[in-house]
């Protein structure tokens, strides 16, 4: 796609529209101490060998989970992913392709997106999955959505249990009106059940739980909490790790009508943030009412095995103010990742996964306590959780220090994750350094 720049006189109408005075007025949300207001002043040009050692000597000033063992977690984690991974990704066929605009003409990345939708269906134990989302925050905050259209109803109670930056994600979606966010404090690190259910009635749309949550514990109310919004008739929204359904329940056996997760977890880097992918899954009756692209599998004329992309009436093959949602396109590269990992590592791979790290984490928190650091929720807990520090900050400069990436700064914790790519040897050094500074 090129570039096209505005003549001046398209440029003063905008803004007029707008009610603006000058471009600069487009920036006043950006702090005034953050915003370039001189040219950039390049250096001249260099050659593509200066180039590249100059690019090379920035590159290394960046601390990665190559150089240093990462328990660093809160929504993103640092798993091994199998070299055939990316290997598959650079092939030519699948590393070209956009969003298939003649899409029965794209056979090959049609049919791998259907078998990720197939995996994601089977590892959720749900009916139906789209063809994947941009991340685990746009995932719910789209759940949130179509709760609203289906119910008809605008009022969706989230515990504050649930990953704070996706709270703001659905928080950024209500400010369209549509909906109206409810967050519930939660009590001693999970949501507060009885206090969800005593707030839900017919006005609800929904009730949002991630599980296992933010603060990496699992959520004990979940019975309380989908029989009071399915008596309401209303949905259960559930966030939930990909890694953890190794052990876990799936979300469809608790009764869930709509799951949304992040699956970075899955076959995809880190990247410094993303891109990432978020995965979405629901019911039959809520198919139709789903954002993105489905794709469908029937027969040709000569009944052959085909695919296609199905319930095309969405984002922008229609009028906009009839769309589902204003997601028209798919993270398709991430999400052949996420099919190619979990077909690599299978059913009792992804089950050891997750067992390797639920077993690291318990080693930990067992090896902490006998530093005197204790967790500071008594919850049960999947791979991650927060160790009570009275200063985390200081923690998280002590480890990188000792050459560890730490966890995520909470108020008085740290909270510590655990992927199979640990060991014991790394939670040692991590446990002497943190078990060195103690709560002094």
């Amino acid at each position: 796609m090129g570039y096209v720049p505005n003549p001046p006189r398209v440029v003063g109408e905008m803004l007029e529209f707008m009610g603006l005075h000058g471009r600069d007025d487009l920036f006043t949300d950006i702090p005034a101490g953050l915003r370039l207001i001189r040219d950039l002043n390049l250096e001249a040009p260099r050659s593509e060998q200066e180039l590249r050692q100059d690019i090379g000597q920035l590159a290394a000033r960046n601390t990665t989970v190559d150089d240093r063992p990462c328990f660093l977690g809160a929504g993103a984690y640092d798993h091994y992913i199998p070299a055939v991974v990316e290997q598959l990704l650079l092939r030519s066929e699948f590393y070209t392709a956009y969003t298939p605009y003649q899409p029965e003409l794209s056979q090959g990345i049609l049919q791998a997106i259907f078998e990720y939708q197939t995996m994601i269906c089977n590892l959720t134990a749900m009916d139906v999955a789209n063809a994947s989302m941009y991340d685990g925050g746009s995932a719910l905050a789209e759940a949130c959505s179509l709760a609203c259209d289906a119910t008809r109803r605008s009022r969706v109670l989230v515990t504050d249990t649930v990953n704070p930056r996706y709270l703001d994600v659905a928080r950024t979606y209500a400010g369209g009106g549509k909906m109206e966010i409810v967050a519930i404090p939660g009590s001693e690190g999970i949501a507060n059940a009885d206090a969800i259910a005593s707030l839900v009635d017919s006005r609800t749309a929904a009730v949002v739980i991630q599980h296992p949550n933010f603060y990496g514990s699992l959520e004990t109310g979940l019975p309380v909490i989908a029989k009071a919004i399915h008596d309401q008739k209303g949905l259960l929204i559930m966030s939930v790790d990909p890694i953890s359904l190794g052990l876990l329940k799936p979300p469809g056996a608790w009764g869930a009508d709509i799951v949304a997760g992040e699956g970075q977890a899955l076959g995809n880097p880190l990247s410094f943030g993303g891109p990432y992918l978020g995965f979405f899954a629901a019911s039959e009756k809520l198919m139709r009412k789903m954002p993105g692209r489905l794709v469908g599998q029937t027969v040709d004329l000569d009944g052959q095995r085909a695919f296609v992309l199905t319930l095309q009436a969405r984002e922008q093959h229609i009028r906009r103010e009839k769309a589902i949602s204003n997601i028209c396109s798919n993270e398709a590269l991430c999400a052949l990742a996420a099919a190619i990992y979990l077909s690599v590592v299978g059913r009792e791979g992804l089950k050891e996964i997750a067992a390797r790290c639920h077993q690291l984490a318990c080693y930990a928190r067992n090896e902490l306590q006998k530093r005197g650091l204790r967790p500071k929720y008594q919850q049960p807990f999947f791979r991650e959780f927060a160790v009570a520090i009275r200063d985390p900050g200081a923690a998280n400069r002590a480890l990188l220090e000792a050459g560890i990436i730490g966890g995520y700064e909470l108020d008085g914790a740290l909270l510590l994750a655990f992927t199979e790519k640990r060991n014991r040897a790394e939670i040692d050094r991590l446990v002497s350094v943190l078990g060195g500074i103690g709560n002094e």
